[in-house]
């Protein structure tokens, strides 16, 4: 495996700890959110700004950019990180969960997936070492391994069935994945919501000596408190002094309750998504752009936020922009989200270091539970 990747704990609270992942190309902070730039952008936002809220990585995603432009050509194009203008550290996903998702007609086996792209209905073959090289060309930094994603609920057998399989392929994914100086290969724990096989699972991909572990498969249809009880069976058998991620992972609650069980890294689209569509993440909580009684209402998303967005445009403006489906509205509103997010990151690593995490969760919560009252 390649060298020029470091994970350093510098503080714990609890299970909760803070600390650095060391990078030639930058170090993330953690516990981090990673914004999602799909398809080599930041939905709504410029690079400069994603990085100016705190942002120390951003995910790409294979299934997406091997489709549109194509990965040879951001290769010929200088890179990823070159073609969208972001220095920084980059993960890339491996393209398993967009193929199980997005893709038309896709026929599984013991090789990889062969599907249609939902695009023009192109025919692909994506394997874990196509998925590898893929990622590779794009020049990410952090390269997860390909595997298969079921929703869930799904029955015992078939979670054991894509566990298995995604074993196999962790294996494929690593001996693709080579040792470049500077690139990081992480295997992705599965198992449905079944803890024996989360376990089997755990304990085989910790065998095999990946730089970091995902937790994949959930956030995709379960309550949360299956979730966390996923998080709990598995944390203990990951190993402690490397990366813990938790895949897809969302709503500001989720991201605090599994911080508090070990997990370092999350992504999510739900602030992004949010933001074009009219949501609002603030301290009162999520708020409704689109609602009427934010029609003359003067005051800014929040008086104390750092970012222009939340703190310098009234309500009432912001919900005049959604209602007339202006493109600035959904730039504030992205704007405001991410910064939220990466205040409450910043503020989790500061809790932590403090010894204070569990007050800091509690102080959150109290302001989304207070409502929006004025």
């Amino acid at each position: 495996m390649s060298s020029g990747f470091a994970f350093n704990i510098h503080a714990r609270d609890g299970a909760a700890r803070t600390g650095e992942i060391v990078m030639p190309r930058g170090t993330i902070r953690t516990p981090a959110f990673m914004p999602v730039g799909t398809a080599a952008t930041v939905k709504a936002m410029y690079p400069e700004q994603v990085k100016a809220l705190g942002a120390d990585i951003v995910l790409g995603n294979t299934y997406h950019l091997m489709l549109r432009p194509g990965a040879e050509r951001i290769a010929e194009l200088g890179g990823l990180h070159t073609f969208m203008n972001w220095p920084y550290p980059i993960l890339t996903d491996s393209g398993g969960f967009q193929v199980m998702s997005l893709a038309k007609l896709r026929k599984l086996d013991e090789n990889g997936v062969t599907f249609q792209s939902h695009i023009d209905g192109s025919r692909h073959v994506l394997t874990p070492e196509r998925s590898m090289q893929i990622q590779g060309l794009l020049g990410s930094n952090i390269q997860m391994q390909f595997d298969e994603c079921v929703k869930l609920p799904c029955s015992d057998a078939e979670a054991e069935r894509a566990m298995r399989l995604s074993l196999r392929w962790a294996e494929r994914s690593r001996n693709a994945f080579g040792g470049e100086h500077g690139r990081a290969c992480f295997g992705i724990v599965q198992g449905g919501a079944v803890p024996a096989l989360r376990i089997e699972s755990a304990r085989a991909l910790s065998d095999m000596d990946f730089h970091g572990l995902a937790i994949g498969g959930l956030a995709v249809g379960e309550p949360q408190d299956v979730m966390l009880a996923m998080i709990e069976t598995v944390m203990p058998h990951l190993p402690d002094d490397k990366p813990h991620y938790l895949m897809g992972v969302g709503t500001p609650d989720d991201i605090l309750q599994s911080v508090r069980r070990g997990v370092d890294m999350f992504d999510c689209v739900m602030p992004t998504r949010a933001g074009r569509h009219g949501q609002a993440y603030t301290r009162h909580g999520r708020i409704n752009l689109r609602n009427a009684k934010h029609a003359t209402d003067n005051r800014p998303l929040n008086e104390r936020s750092s970012c222009p967005a939340a703190r310098d445009y009234s309500r009432a403006y912001l919900h005049h922009l959604v209602k007339s489906e202006e493109i600035l509205a959904m730039m504030l509103l992205t704007w405001n989200n991410l910064a939220y997010y990466q205040e409450m990151m910043t503020g989790a690593r500061a809790a932590i270091a403090d010894g204070r995490y569990a007050d800091y969760c509690e102080t959150l919560k109290a302001g989304w539970g207070a409502g929006d009252a004025p």
